[in-house]
């Protein structure tokens, strides 16, 4: 058998590529290095616009022209990386070296030994990994989210008063609608992307244990942390001031949880999704030319929602693997958490798959709100909530004589299908005031929602 040329091993890099391809801006492995190039310019340029060292301040245009070694990163830089790399056998190295190469080649040798002055690599990785991450949050992956909430919040609009029965534990219950229910994943999610959105992206940058030690060394005039803090908050991400060797990754951590917990919120709603359609409450929008089943020509399966359930729970492992393994380093650094930060982009592909799945999902089905009636004009007992509750207050309002209603209902209606006119015989039996029956005579199903409609924003 002749051998595949090399393909891509990851889905996300192949089948699904165009889904996910705004997080490869950020969290892929060029993404990363030319994060690592900013921090090291930007950290040269502090320096030297601070004059140490008998240094001074470049001009402007020199500036401009060192900041285009990340702003114009591109093939010829990963290139030079990889080759670098596989000599260093150290990714931070060679990105130290690139700054170099091209200072020489910009005629600002004169300060190259600033690059990286007093840096771990922790340093450059953590402010590497606070703004590719937060980039690729804020920029990709919660605008998507905050997607399937306007989307969700549209449909909740719009099915405000459709009054559906309820099932609770698979059990016709008090009726609802399908707005006030959509509306709930909606809060829901909401709840959880504004934590995401104001969660703290930091970094440190304070040397090889956290001491600043060859700062001091270098000049114990200069008030080092104060100059790192600085330094850190103008890249526009969070200073961690008390570390060891890395950033102790605990708003990772924090972030992780809560994109899972997000997933989480997102696997209900595509398994609600897919029982509604089961249930014929949502009919699935034919596309012209797409095939539902190999063999039965009748299909129109939901694999929107299937594709985004099965991506929830991959991302949602990794998320878990991420927040567990990061949030503990041996002592003052090992290094478990090199790889495991590799698969961040791994974790938020899949997420970032299933919401474009469900926004697919959510754009191809469309209620039957004939089947929501018809369902709750069958399901008549489901009112013998309101009857024994109000047969209660008449009893404390003494107006009734009932011993106890409960058990009165429960005897007409559990394991039995009661229809219109049977409540209504019923209602018309009952020891209650002539209002009360009144009230009780007028409810149907569909007209049992309580404040549903309105509960929707």
């Amino acid at each position: 058998m002749t051998a595949l040329a090399p393909q891509p091993l990851s889905p996300l890099d192949g089948r699904y590529r165009d889904a996910v391809a705004g997080l490869s801006e950020y969290l892929s492995e060029a993404g990363l290095n030319r994060a690592r190039v900013e921090v090291e310019v930007e950290w040269l340029i502090t320096l030297t616009d601070r004059g140490l060292f008998g240094t001074s301040p470049m001009a402007d245009a020199d500036k401009e022209r060192l900041r285009g070694l990340y702003r114009d990163f591109g093939p010829d830089e990963i290139a030079w990386l990889a080759a670098k790399e596989a000599v260093t056998h150290h990714d931070v190295k060679a990105v130290e070296y690139l700054v170099r190469d091209r200072l020489a080649a910009l005629g600002l040798d004169a300060v190259a030994e600033l690059t990286h002055f007093a840096c771990t690599s922790e340093d450059v990785n953590s402010a590497s990994y606070a703004l590719t991450v937060q980039r690729a949050v804020l920029q990709v992956w919660l605008p998507k989210l905050r997607e399937v909430i306007a989307v969700l919040d549209a449909m909740a609009r719009t099915h405000a008063d459709a009054a559906m029965l309820a099932r609770t534990h698979g059990q016709p219950a008090t009726p609802t609608t399908m707005g006030k229910e959509l509306a709930v994943f909606a809060w829901r999610l909401r709840r959880v992307a504004d934590q995401i959105d104001s969660g703290e992206f930091l970094a440190k940058f304070s040397g090889a244990t956290g001491t600043w030690s060859a700062h001091l060394a270098a000049d114990p005039e200069v008030d080092w942390p104060a100059l790192s803090q600085e330094f850190i908050e103008g890249l526009g991400i969070g200073f961690n001031p008390l570390t060891t060797q890395i950033e102790s990754h605990d708003w990772q951590v924090e972030l992780y949880d809560r994109a899972r917990h997000a997933g989480g919120i997102l696997h209900n709603l595509a398994t609600d999704a897919w029982t509604y359609i089961s249930l014929g409450y949502f009919a699935q929008i034919p596309v012209a030319g797409a095939t539902g089943s190999s063999t039965m020509p009748h299909k129109i399966n939901p694999i929107r929602f299937e594709n985004a359930e099965a991506n929830l729970e991959i991302s949602g492992g990794l998320f878990a693997t991420l927040a567990s393994t990061l949030v503990t380093s041996r002592m003052q650094r090992d290094l478990t958490d090199s790889t495991t930060q590799r698969n961040i982009g791994v974790a938020f592909g899949h997420s970032l798959l299933a919401l474009d799945n469900l926004l697919r999902g959510l754009d191809s089905i469309s209620l039957s709100r004939d089947v929501l009636l018809a369902d709750l004009d069958a399901n008549w007992e489901v009112l013998a909530e309101a009857i024994q509750t109000v047969v209660r207050a008449e009893i404390t309002a003494g107006n009734s004589q009932i011993s106890d209603p409960y058990a009165l209902l429960k005897e007409l209606t559990r394991g039995h299908r009661v229809g219109a006119a049977e409540l209504a015989e019923f209602v018309q039996g009952l020891d209650i005031s002539d209002a009360a029956k009144q009230r009780l005579l007028a409810l149907t199903p569909a007209g049992y929602t309580g404040l549903a409609s309105r509960l929707v924003p």
